[in-house]
């Protein structure tokens, strides 16, 4: 085995319905990335863009999920995107990976292809870690993509907007502590927001909130009951269990 093969696994998800390859080490898709492709509602001939994508995991299992969606990966390392390539290739999921910084200006989103008011799904797991809280990996790799800066959410989220057609679905994930910055940042021009907190166990403080909203959408925002990872006993809770093996979504409209 060459020393790049041993540094990549290979991971089964959803119930072993998707295999993944990632690096050893950075960053590692996880629960975050399901959770996120559970809360993403899509239909056969979406447009559909993964903001961020690493190794492609959240829009690779929204693909398993809903057939005919036409999926773009979007990830700024060139070696996380020729693994969402591989990825998509090896699970037979058609899928374009496209080396693109999220923060980038609209000429270049133009130039690969993502035009404004084009796509009609995106979804993201932005880099959300708190600086000042949170102590940073050595690992540049794992650094960026788990440590924002004060300019990350609206970054994104701009970005988002600028490609999403009117009334278009951004669907992304956050730290719970950071709802007021999504909320901020969703006030320039979303609406109809619906947001879910996940609690790693019931009766503890949410961990994680799953945020829905739409471009141009005028309903009030919607706080939904939590979704709790464990139960008291620290038992899987069976609902999850079903997400993350893929026998169930988590729609939050």
């Amino acid at each position: 085995m060459t020393e790049a093969a041993a540094d990549i696994t290979e991971d089964a998800f959803l119930g072993g319905q998707l295999r993944l390859k990632q690096k050893r080490s950075g960053h590692r898709a996880g629960h975050d990335a399901i959770l996120l492709a559970a809360a993403t509602e899509a239909r056969a001939g979406d447009r559909v863009v993964d903001l961020g994508a690493g190794i492609g995991a959240a829009g690779l299992a929204l693909a398993r999920r809903v057939a005919g969606i036409h999926l773009s990966l979007v990830e700024i390392d060139p070696e996380l995107a020729e693994l969402a390539c591989a990825n998509a290739t090896a699970n037979a999921i058609a899928a374009e990976a496209i080396v693109l910084d999220v923060t980038a200006d609209a000429q270049a989103f133009a130039a690969s292809g993502l035009v404004p008011d084009s796509v009609d799904i995106v979804l993201t797991n932005p880099p959300f870690n708190d600086p000042a809280r949170h102590r940073g990996s050595p690992d540049q790799a794992r650094h960026v993509a788990h440590v924002a800066t004060d300019e990350t959410l609206d970054a994104w989220v701009h970005a988002a907007r600028r490609i999403l057609r009117s009334n278009g679905v951004l669907t992304l994930i956050w730290r719970a502590d950071g709802i007021a910055e999504v909320l901020a940042a969703l006030s320039r021009g979303f609406g109809s927001v619906s947001v879910l907190p996940v609690h790693g166990e019931a009766g503890r403080p949410a961990i994680r909130v799953l945020v829905r909203a739409i471009k141009g959408g005028r309903a009030p925002t919607r706080l939904l009951p939590g979704l709790m990872l464990n139960e008291e006993s620290r038992v899987p809770n069976k609902k999850v269990t079903d997400i993350l093996e893929g026998r169930a979504a988590l729609p939050l409209s």
